[in-house]
């Protein structure tokens, strides 16, 4: 079919805006815009049929209802959304309704169209120009701070807030706080007499210690807490600290002073908690951060039933020593992890020093390795263990992590 048989086709159906006629070709010329194309297009047709020149209506357009017309205030209203917001870069999407997509795609299909643009596509494109204009901010199409929805049908505007991530390493220095909110057992995070209606099973974590100040200052609706691995609740992290990355939720202020974040953290959380922001990040570096695999170094503080010298300690630490160890999920998680065997290696492990009668002993493990296991061997579901090369039962009194390796730091 001809161009012009087509034009004549698409005009049959009844009246159609010059933006949407034109898009139905928007591969055919360049350097117009669809709405000078369809422009173009009917005064052709109209020529061509001895037509009195007479282009409807916007608002009579079968098709789009004369929205493609009201980029202006479609513009408008995503700035007015945008107010107080902070952000240099955006993105506009739309949600058209059903009745004009089938509209379009029924065109389309009856007249065989070669790559027209779809409706979404001009909206999206032609309001993005008009709030850069109004606002003075760019459009971005991979990584914007903010993205606005328009509703056709509702003839509203939705703003979502992107993330802001930054980067880490913390330490804590009090046993009992778990490194994330944990949702109480009970009310599963409604709130009811046993967690004194917080919805928590523990009062603070090391994530909302940080996230705190961390939200006052970003203006935001949450942070989120990504680490390299965690530690048990009854463990104190010290040493070199574990690298995190905060993801900042809905953030309404973007260009925050992490040296200033840092010292009002360090300030709040005075003695539980601490944290070295080292930069910005992404998801991307929490991706990376989920996936290392790098060595855990621990000190603990052992007790051993009954009488145990120094050098049968050490006997049974050498067996230890680079071997692989079986691990069945330990008995104290297997309600939140799945139930399997995992292999992971002990590094190196040796005694570093006695008090009252206990030992103190440094293990570097794989990542994974559960060290408490390592130690009492939970009931055979750990093998080789302390306990079961001693042939007594042993066990963690206290544990500390004092480092935490990293292939790759993260931040800037």
């Amino acid at each position: 079919m001809e161009l012009m048989e087509q034009v004549e086709a698409i005009l049959e159906y009844g009246d159609i805006c010059v933006h949407c006629l034109g898009r139905f070709f928007g591969k055919r010329s360049h350097g117009l815009s669809n709405a000078e194309r369809g422009f173009a297009l009917r005064i052709a047709h109209e020529i061509r049929k001895d037509i009195p020149h007479a282009v409807p209506p916007p608002e009579a357009c079968w098709i789009c209802g004369g929205e493609l017309e009201r980029s202006g205030e479609w513009a408008a209203r995503v700035a007015a959304a945008l107010t107080g917001i902070e952000f240099d870069t955006f993105l506009i999407g739309t949600k058209v309704p059903p009745m004009m997509t089938e509209s379009e795609e029924m065109v389309w299909s009856d007249l065989g169209l070669r790559n027209p643009e779809p409706l979404k596509a001009e909206m999206n494109r032609e309001v993005g120009k008009a709030v850069s204009a109004l606002t003075g901010k760019d459009a971005d199409t991979r990584r914007p701070d903010v993205v606005a929805i328009l509703d056709l049908a509702a003839g509203t505007v939705e703003v979502q807030i992107n993330p802001v991530f930054f980067a880490g390493r913390y330490w804590k220095f009090e046993r009992g706080i778990p490194q994330t909110r944990w949702d109480c057992r009970v009310c599963r995070g409604r709130g009811c007499e046993r967690c004194d209606f917080t919805g928590k099973q523990y009062r603070d974590s090391v994530e909302e210690l940080i996230g705190r100040p961390v939200i006052a200052a970003f203006g935001a609706e949450n942070a989120l807490l990504h680490g390299a691995g965690r530690e048990d609740i009854d463990a104190r992290m010290l040493g070199s600290g574990r690298p995190f990355v905060m993801e900042v939720v809905a953030p309404r202020r973007r260009s925050v002073d992490l040296a200033e974040l840092e010292r009002a953290i360090n300030r709040s959380a005075e003695g539980r908690v601490a944290v070295v922001l080292s930069g910005w990040a992404d998801r991307r570096t929490v991706q990376s951060l989920k996936s290392d695999k790098g060595h855990k170094k621990y000190r603990i503080l052992v007790e051993i039933d009954g009488s145990v010298s120094p050098d049968e300690l050490g006997t049974a630490l050498d067996q230890l020593k680079g071997a692989t160890i079986r691990q069945r999920t330990p008995k104290r998680v297997s309600h939140r992890r799945a139930d399997k065997i995992r292999e992971r290696q002990v590094i190196d492990i040796r005694c570093t020093g006695m008090e009252d009668r206990r030992f103190w002993i440094d293990v570097v493990g794989e990542a994974g390795l559960y060290i408490k296991e390592l130690i009492s061997g939970d009931g055979g579901r750990t093998r080789p263990s302390l306990t079961e090369i001693l042939g007594r039962d042993a066990r963690v009194a206290s544990l500390d992590v004092v480092l935490v390796e990293c292939t790759e730091e993260v931040g800037e």
